[in-house]
């Protein structure tokens, strides 16, 4: 799960698992896997920095 803020400012906790793809439009769109899109303010780079900590914590790797 990772943290993001929408545009309105509230935060929201997205299951990082179910993005399907990540636009810089200027705002970031981010698509579901199920079709759904949000808004958020973090930038495409912060995004994916995220989700693929939260995909390192889950499977156990470590940067060494």
């Amino acid at each position: 799960m990772i943290t993001l803020t929408r545009l309105d400012k509230r935060v929201i906790v997205l299951n990082a698992d179910l993005i399907k793809m990540i636009e810089a439009t200027p705002d970031t769109i981010i698509t579901l896997i199920n079709g759904d899109t949000m808004l958020v303010q973090d930038s495409v780079d912060e995004v994916v920095r995220r989700a693929i900590d939260y995909q390192r914590q889950v499977r156990g790797f470590q940067v060494v």
